[in-house]
């Protein structure tokens, strides 16, 4: 059964686990063989060397983006893979192989940005296609250098490992992303190796043009289409659960066990990705069914998302949401029987590239609720422009997502809950296919409203 399998970076940092409950566990001989393991940086290593994605503590990349010497920060960060390296020496790692091998990378690509560096100077050619190449650069630096480790280390164990590295370093035929993937396993006899493949893939298209950080799920699913495995796996460092276990209690969730790709792209739409949206569509529109896993369980069957999965009764799956949303408010008197005010409104959200998570309507009024990231002044001054009276205020999304959520009463109970709990209900709706009810409240009650709606479903 060939499976294609993800590790996030968060689960490869912790990489004795990673050898005892994903690739050792319950195998041995030729079982260990026919997986596909797709790796993403250890954890931090992508932060160093762009940016913090939480924070935006800016890396290697800021330093040539301002026009200032990286040569001083990217050595830094060489030593700390170093040490990274050092970590590992008890699993098997040989250190001085490891270290010559990033060593050697970073050279290359040091070589490679101070071309693009000289070519920026010239003033010659856009700086936006110069600093995107920079970007893939310093990006496939990290998973380089943990699928090198990840390989090394089950080679020295006696284990047939094979580096696939789509980085493209020491490649430049001008293939595609898919391209590069097809030409690189087209070779290999997956019954006979373990696969481990950098996340990052190189490709004349760019795969950070349109996915940024989201690039090894990317890679991940465009794989398991070429390669068409049973399964499809993603382990992270928690399950797949009902609720978010920091805000609830881990006693007070349970993992979600089955769902499908339209409760996943529920739950994306407000953060809480099972799979970037655009590295599960290629999966779904394949019949790839997709199972997420916890690392640290192993003996768990994680949640088993599919196409067609439908719960065979009426329940709520997840109850999620963000604080990190804001409430546009769009009010007009003249919008009442007015054919296109709505369309003004999408135009100048397309026009500043934003896109909405959240929806509703009156006769004079039009709700939009975006996320806090994308807020942008000009936009609230054309619409100002074109309205009568524009409200902005900070809020937050809670849902109650489900394959199967279409039963009387739901409603009045969620909203019962919070009304229990003295939680203001500022907006709420659902679609017609009733996947995902949502409620818009005030940020201080976000905790307080996924507590109460778990509390309600669930318990």
């Amino acid at each position: 059964m060939l499976t294609v399998e993800k590790i996030g970076g968060t689960s490869m940092s912790a990489l004795q686990d990673v050898l005892d409950n994903i690739i050792l566990y319950q195998r041995s001989g030729d079982a260990l063989y026919n997986r596909i393991f797709v790796v993403s940086a250890f954890s931090g290593v992508t932060n160093w060397l762009l940016e913090n994605k939480k924070t935006g503590e800016p890396g290697v990349y800021h330093r040539i983006v301002e026009h200032k010497d990286f040569h001083h920060a990217l050595n830094d960060v060489s030593a700390k893979l170093q040490e990274i390296n050092k970590k590992y020496e008890s699993l098997g790692l040989d250190v001085a192989a490891a270290d010559a091998f990033i060593s050697q990378r970073i050279q290359e690509a040091q070589q490679f940005l101070e071309n693009l560096v000289n070519v920026l100077a010239s003033g010659y050619v856009s700086s936006e296609s110069i600093l995107q190449a920079a970007r893939e650069i310093l990006a496939s630096i990290g998973e380089s250098h943990s699928a090198f480790n990840l390989v090394n280390i089950l080679q020295n164990r006696g284990i047939n490992a094979t580096l696939v590295d789509l980085s493209g370093f020491h490649d430049h035929e001008p293939y595609t992303i898919d391209q590069r993937i097809a030409h690189s396993f087209k070779d290999i006899d997956f019954t006979k190796t373990i696969c481990v493949v950098t996340g990052y893939t190189k490709g004349t298209e760019g795969i950070m043009r349109e996915f940024d950080r989201g690039y090894s799920e990317v890679t991940f699913s465009k794989i398991a289409v070429a390669v068409k495995p049973q399964e499809a796996i993603i382990h992270k460092e928690y399950h797949l659960s009902s609720a978010d276990p920091a805000l609830v209690g881990i006693e007070n969730c349970v993992p979600v066990v089955n769902t499908n790709y339209d409760v996943a792209d529920q739950l994306a739409d407000v953060g809480m990705e099972a799979i970037h949206p655009k590295a599960s569509k290629p999966l779904e529109m394949n019949g790839i069914n997709l199972r997420i896993k916890n690392t640290f369980e192993p003996e768990h069957p994680g949640t088993l998302i599919t196409r067609e999965y439908v719960c065979s009764h009426k329940r709520v799956e997840v109850i999620t949401g963000t604080e990190k949303v804001v409430i546009i408010d769009i009010f007009d008197p003249l919008m009442v029987g007015n054919v296109g005010s709505d369309l003004e409104i999408m135009q100048l959200f397309y026009k500043y590239g934003v896109s909405y998570i959240f929806k509703s309507t009156s006769a004079n009024s039009i709700s939009m609720v975006i996320w806090q990231k994308d807020f942008n002044q000009d936009l609230i001054n054309d619409l100002e422009q074109a309205f009568q009276h524009i409200t902005v205020e900070p809020v937050a999304i809670v849902c109650m997502i489900g394959s199967n959520i279409d039963q009387p009463g739901v409603l009045a109970k969620a909203a019962n809950a919070l009304a229990e709990s003295n939680i203001n209900i500022i907006s709420a709706g659902f679609s017609m296919r009733k996947v995902n009810a949502q409620f818009i409240v005030a940020r201080e009650d976000f905790k307080k409203s996924i507590v109460a709606l778990n509390k309600t479903m669930f318990f």
